[in-house]
Order: structure tokens, then sequence, then C-alpha cells
């Protein structure tokens, strides 16, 4: 692991635990205000955690975030030792704000989410397969997806039993399954992936999921609102919940109605609706109050 520090030090260590002590102690003597990580999908958990316990400042980082900041401060090369020399110039400059890591139950959690869209991903997989597969292939890809079928099922359960071995999450998802339209997977991602919601404002909570727009204007032009980036697993659950909940939910669906009479696209309306959804989910963990629909929460 390549390390930078501002102005000018830089140092490697390898990516064990040894390496780990190493860089603790190192950063520990230096005194660093701010430390920042690249998220590399997990990779990165165990120094972060690491700095943590030691009391150490430390944030995980979006790498597109980390891209951008260097090709606009004129570095398109791309090395290790390189990106290091990025993150702390990153560091230097941006100033993110360090926000609590997940623990070791939302770490966990957070993996059996993410065994759950691979197993998703690979029957899907196997089923375009058996459409197209000869007869000598389809006894295989047969077994193979009763077999995804069944891990599937396991990760289900052992997604349950962790939710209920918590009573923070159970009555935090409790809450939220109150709500028309919230299933047990937009539950469970959002306690997994959004561990901020019910700390943040609607509009913060908004732009670190990705459902708010953004402004793409200049001079007069006044472009058109798009909405990315963001949380991409914790997005693509509210999508699948902001359906249901246009057909079930009765706040939603007047909402998403009211839109499409106003002339607005399907997606369109339907982003509006994920936006207002997450918005609900926000303010009832932030009061700890079950679904209660009102005449002005359809606005």
């Amino acid at each position: 692991m390549d390390v930078a520090l501002r102005p000018e030090d830089r140092f490697a260590a390898p990516n064990d635990e040894t390496g780990i002590a190493r860089i603790v102690d190192r950063l520990r003597s230096a005194g660093p205000t701010l430390i920042v990580l690249e998220a590399t999908g997990g990779l990165e958990l165990p120094l972060a955690g690491a700095l943590a316990a030691a009391g150490l400042p430390v944030v995980v980082v979006n790498p597109r975030q980390i891209r951008d900041f260097a090709k606009a401060t004129g570095r398109w090369a791309k090395t290790d030792a390189l990106d290091a020399a990025v993150l702390a110039h990153f560091a230097e400059v941006i100033r993110p704000t360090p926000r609590a890591l997940p623990d070791e139950q939302t770490q966990a959690l957070s993996a059996l989410l993410t065994r759950r869209r691979q197993l998703l991903e690979m029957l899907a997989a196997e089923k375009n397969r058996f459409s197209q597969a000869s007869s000598p292939v389809r006894k295989s890809v047969r077994a193979h997806l009763a077999w995804l079928q069944r891990a599937l099922t396991q990760v289900d359960r052992d997604l349950a039993h962790a939710i209920q071995q918590s009573p923070v999450w159970q009555e935090k998802e409790a809450l939220l399954r109150t709500v028309p339209g919230v299933g047990p997977v937009l539950a469970t991602t959002v306690l997994a992936e959004l561990p901020e919601l019910g700390t943040l404002t609607h509009k913060q909570i908004a732009a670190l999921v990705g459902v708010a727009p953004l402004n793409r204007d200049s001079g007069t032009l006044r472009g058109k609102r798009t909405v990315w980036g963001g949380r991409a697993p914790v997005r693509t659950a509210l999508y699948m919940a902001a359906l249901v909940a246009t057909r079930f939910n009765p706040v939603i669906a007047v909402f998403y109605h009211r839109l499409r009479q106003a002339g607005k696209a399907k997606m369109v309306a339907l982003v509006a609706c994920m936006h207002k959804l997450l918005t609900i989910l926000n303010a009832m963990l932030k009061h700890r109050t079950p679904w209660h629909p009102t005449p002005e929460a359809s606005r």
C-alpha cells in the first residue's frame, strides 16, 4: 500500500496485518489532520478500521471523485504512488468530512447483500443460457439454477437472522416496513448501505444516494436536470420500491399521477417518487415515527 503525506513525504507498506500496523504507527506519530482512502470494493476496510480504532480522522471517498480531481489538476498518469499523492492533495484541498465507519455487524450485513446481488445476476445469466442451450447442456444449467436458487434462499435467511440479532436494526426495519411499497430488500439495503438515513437533511440524503437532480446551467442556457452518482445498490433497491409504491402507496401514487398529468416523462416522475420515498423514510427514522400519511405528504 502506498501512502503520501502533504507537503512532501511518502512510504509504502505490505497489504497485510504487519503493514497495516506499520501505517497506523507512522501516521499516529505524524499527527495528520485528515486521512483519505479510496474505496476499493471493501479492500480498504481493514486499514480504515485500524485507523479509526487508533483515533485517527479517516474518510473513505468515491474513486470517481478522486479521478475527476486528478484530471482537474492536470494529473492524467496513474500509478499507485501517483494515486496516493492525488489522495493527499485531495484531502488537503477538499477536506471531506470524516463519518463513522460501519461497524462489524453492518459490514457483515453489507457482505450478505453483495452476495445476494451476485446470486441474482448469476441466476439471470443462467436463465438466459438455458433458453438458448442445446439439449446436452440444459441438464447442467438446470442443476446450476437449482443450486443458485438454494443459495439465494439461504442468503435471504441469513439476512433476516442478522437483522433479528440487532434490536436497533429490528426497530428500524419495523418502522421502514410500515411504508406501503417498502419490502425486505429495500429495508435491509438501507440498513447496510445507508447508515446515515435519519441523521442527515432530506437534501443531503438525496445527494448521497444519487436521486437529487443536478443543474447543468451556463449563462442563459438552462440544461436538463439529471441524477447520477451516489450509492448504486441503494438507488437500485429504491427504484424497485418506488415502482411498487406508485401502485400501492396512496401518497406516492397520487404524487406520481399528478406529475404524469403535468406532462412529466415516466422516468422523470419515477425518479421524483424515489426522491420523495427516500425523504419520507429519512424523516421516519429521524423522528422514530411509523408511516402515517397526511394530505400534505402527496404534494
